[in-house]
């Protein structure tokens, strides 16, 4: 595959990745638990989820269809169960009234932060169902462009939060909780009509 051939699946791959992802919707999360961390603690932090959210993604899209071959387990059968699973947490996430309260911990970059807030089961699902559409080189660049583009918008918490303040922030992550719920419901429309047509 050349050059102009991967842009268009790395495009359509690049959205439904960012709205699963949702950095947004974790930054007011992000900034309540680290407020009162130091400046250099809290890039230590960013670095740490980086890191984690990439091996956990990369990982789980490079093995995730073997381990679906050795099971028996369709792509299709994985679009509609991915679909609902991404359905019921846009749902969750639409409708929930506050923040979730999780202690802070040595390894908070790792765990919640890196995963599963990160690379959690909505992006993970995303990501499988993806590559079995475009391929993998396009999903990983999108998904290295959007682990990348998540640490930037955490290392720079401080100003965005000033900027669009904290309803806003949790404002845009509804709109992105709705997208991944009207993307949810495409997944699930897909699957069943390739089921279909077998």
């Amino acid at each position: 595959m050349n050059i102009p051939d991967m842009v268009q699946p790395f495009l359509v791959s690049l959205i439904p990745i960012f709205v699963a992802l949702d950095a947004p919707g974790t930054l007011p999360l992000f900034v309540a638990m680290t407020e009162k961390v130091k400046r250099l603690e809290r890039k230590k932090i960013v670095r740490q989820s980086i890191v984690t959210a990439f091996m956990v993604t990369v990982g789980f899209v490079l093995l995730g269809r073997a381990i679906f071959r050795a099971l028996g387990i369709l792509v299709e059968d994985f679009m509609i169960a991915g679909g609902i699973v991404l359905l019921i947490i846009a749902i969750a996430d639409i409708v929930r009234a506050g923040e979730k309260k999780i202690p802070l911990s040595p390894t908070f970059g790792v765990v919640p932060l890196g995963t599963p807030l990160i690379a959690g089961p909505a992006t993970l699902t995303t990501s499988l169902v993806l590559v079995g559409s475009y391929g993998y080189v396009p999903v990983i660049l999108s998904l290295i462009v959007n682990i990348l583009l998540a640490g930037i918008i955490f290392s720079q918490s401080d100003r965005i939060i000033r900027l669009i303040g904290i309803n806003g922030s949790r404002a845009f992550a509804k709109v992105a909780a709705l997208i991944l719920a009207a993307f949810a419901v495409k997944m699930i429309r897909s699957g069943v009509f390739l089921l279909a047509g077998k």
